[in-house]
C-alpha cells in the first residue's frame, strides 16, 4: 500500500485513519500489507523509532539524479511494516503539501519521486508483491508505471494495481512540462491518457491506469460518474465503470466506542445507554456553561468548517432555531466567514449554543456522546466517518442523503420504523428548507421515548468495523490477480 499518510506518522485528514485502520484489518484476515510513506519531517518526529537501513538508489527525475534511503518502521502494536521514503530535500518541511495556504510548487517533483521510489522498493527489498494499492492522485503514476516501463520486468508483470480515490477534489493538476518529471513518453500525455485541458493530471493518470478502481463509499463510486462530482473526470471514469467499485470506510471500535472510551465522565452500551448519555451531556454543559437538560435536545457537529460540509446550509437555517429549545455544540476550524458567523451567535446565545473553532480529539468524543443528534449536511461526502461514530454513541444523525451518508444512515419515516430500519434522518435536496425540515422531524422524534429509544439501539447495534470493510478489500484484490493472470495468458 502506498500512501502520502498515514496514522500516526502522518495526517492532515481521512486518508491517515483508513490507512492505518484497513491494514491492520488485512493483517488480522490472513493477508501481508506493506505500507510506504515519505518519511515526511512529521513522520520522523511523531515518536515512533525509524530503523536505518542499508537500502539506498539513484532516481532520474527530469534531468538529474536524486539519492532517496528507505527507512523501516511499523504500525504500533502490530509486525506490519512501514517503509518510510527518506530525501530531506523534498520531505524534511513543516508541513505535508504546502504552507499558509499555498501548495509546495515542487509537488509533482515530489510525489514523482515517491511513486518512482515506491517501484523501485520492491525490487531492492525483493518483495513478493501481488497488488500495490494506491491512494489518490499522489500514488498516481504507479499504475502508468506498471503498464508502461515495468510491464515487461520480471518480478513486475503479474502485479495489480488498485486505485483508491478518497476524494475527487483533489486530483494533483500540474503544468504540461512537469510530464518531464515523470520519465514517461509524451505519447501518454494525450487526453485518453495523461493529459487534462492542457495539465498533467495524476489522479487521471491512476485512475486510466489501474486494474481496478474503488472509492470509498458505493453512492459516491456512482456519484463521481456524473457531473458535478466527478470534478471534470466523469467521462474518464464512466469509460471505467466496469472497474470502479464502492468500498465503505470502517470504524477502529477500539477507539471510537462509548464502553472502552477514556475521554467519557461514564462509560456505557446499549444496556445503559440513557444513564451513560444524559452523565455526558451534563458534563459537557459544565464544560461549555450550555444550559443543558435532558428533555431539550442537543445537536453536535464536528466538521471543516466549509461549504463541502454544508456550512451555508447551517448558515441559513441556523438562525432561527437558536430562538427555541434546542442546544447546540460545534467543534472545527476551516473558512473565516464560518468562523466569525459562529463567534457571533456564541456570544448572542451562550447559553444555546458552545463553539470550539479548532481541533480536540478527546472533545470530539465527548460531543459524540453528549449529543443527542449529529448533524452532517454535506454537499458532498465521499464516506464520511462522524455519523458511523455516531451510531455507536447513540447520536442519531441528521444527514444530506449523499455518498456514504446515503449509503449508512436509513431515513426514519413510516416504513422504516416499522420494520427496524432506520437510524436517522436524511433529506436529499440541497436546500436550506429541506436541512430544515430535517431538523424539525428529528426534534418531533425526540419527543416519542419509545420511537427515540428505536432509533438509538438500532443504530447502537450496528456493525461498521474495519474488519467487514477489509474482507471486500481482499475480495477486490482477488478479482484484480485474476484478471491480470488472465490478460498475461490472453
Amino acid at each position: 500500500m502506498a500512501t502520502s499518510e498515514l496514522v500516526p506518522f502522518a495526517k492532515t485528514g481521512g486518508l491517515a485513519d483508513v490507512c492505518g485502520a484497513l491494514p491492520v484489518a488485512l493483517s488480522q484476515l490472513g493477508h501481508e500489507p506493506i505500507m510506504f510513506l515519505p518519511a515526511y519531517r512529521e513522520a520522523i518526529e511523531c515518536g515512533q523509532p525509524n530503523q536505518q537501513t542499508h537500502f539506498e538508489y539513484e532516481i532520474t527525475i527530469g534531468n538529474k539524479q536524486v539519492m532517496g534511503r528507505l527507512l523501516r518502521n511499523r504500525i504500533p502494536g502490530t509486525d506490519i511494516p512501514v517503509y518510510l521514503v527518506e530525501q530531506d530535500d523534498y520531505y524534511d518541511r513543516p508541513q505535508l503539501y504546502g504552507e499558509r495556504g499555498q501548495d509546495y510548487r515542487d509537488n509533482c517533483e515530489r510525489y514523482v519521486f515517491f511513486c518512482r521510489s515506491v517501484m523501485e522498493a520492491i525490487r531492492l527489498l525483493d518483495l513478493n508483491v501481488d497488488i500495490i494499492h494506491c491512494n489518490d492522485w499522489q500514488t498516481g503514476l504507479i499504475p502508468a508505471y506498471l503498464k508502461t516501463e515495468f510491464a515487461n520486468v520480471p518480478g513486475y508483470e503479474r502485479i495489480g494495481a488498485l486505485l483508491t480515490i478518497h476524494n475527487m477534489a483533489y486530483q494533483g493538476q500540474f503544468w504540461h512540462w512537469d510530464m518531464l518529471l515523470t520519465g514517461l513518453d509524451w505519447k501518454y500525455f494525450n487526453w485518453h491518457q495523461m493529459e487534462f485541458w492542457g495539465q498533467l493530471n495524476l489522479l487521471k493518470t491512476g485512475i486510466v491506469f489501474a486494474d481496478a478502481i474503488n472509492t470509498v463509499s458505493p453512492r459516491y463510486a456512482q456519484e463521481i460518474q456524473q457531473s458535478p462530482l466527478g470534478c471534470g473526470l466523469e467521462r474518464v471514469l464512466a469509460q471505467r465503470r466496469h472497474v470502479v467499485h464502492g468500498i465503505l470506510n470502517g470504524v477502529d471500535y477500539s477507539l471510537w466506542n462509548p464502553s472502552n472510551d477514556d475521554a467519557l465522565v461514564a462509560k456505557y452500551g446499549l444496556d445503559d445507554w440513557k444513564f451513560g448519555k444524559a452523565a455526558a451531556k451534563r458534563a459537557l454543559g459544565s464544560e461549555t456553561n450550555l444550559s443543558v437538560a435532558d428533555d431539550i435536545p442537543l445537536v453536535g457537529m464536528i466538521a471543516r468548517l466549509t461549504d463541502q460540509k454544508g456550512l451555508d446550509l447551517v448558515a441559513d437555517v441556523l438562525p432561527a432555531w437558536l430562538e427555541q429549545d434546542l442546544h447546540w455544540v460545534v467543534l472545527g476550524n476551516g473558512d473565516p466567514k464560518y468562523h466569525k458567523m459562529f463567534q457571533q451567535m456564541a456570544a448572542q446565545h451562550p447559553d444555546k449554543i458552545a463553539v470550539r473553532l479548532e481541533f480536540s480529539d478527546q472533545f470530539a468524543h465527548r460531543i459524540e456522546a453528549a449529543a443527542d443528534m449529529f448533524l452532517m449536511p454535506s454537499r458532498y461526502e465521499p464516506c464520511g466517518l462522524n455519523q458511523l461514530y455516531s451510531l455507536r454513541y447513540g447520536t442519531v444523525p441528521i444527514v444530506r442523503a449523499t455518498g456514504g451518508l446515503a449509503d449508512t444512515i436509513v431515513d426514519a419515516h413510516e416504513a422504516t420504523v416499522a420494520n427496524g430500519t432506520a437510524v436517522g434522518f436524511s433529506f436529499e435536496s440541497y436546500r436550506p428548507e429541506e436541512l430544515d425540515r430535517a431538523i424539525r422531524r428529528a426534534v418531533e422524534a425526540f419527543g416519542n421515548e419509545s420511537l427515540w429509544s428505536q432509533l438509538v439501539e438500532t443504530g447502537m447495534r450496528q456493525d461498521w468495523s474495519w474488519n467487514r470493510s477489509a474482507r471486500h478489500y481482499a475480495e477486490l484484490y482477488q478479482k484484480i490477480m485474476a484478471q491480470v493472470e488472465l490478460t498475461m495468458w490472453n
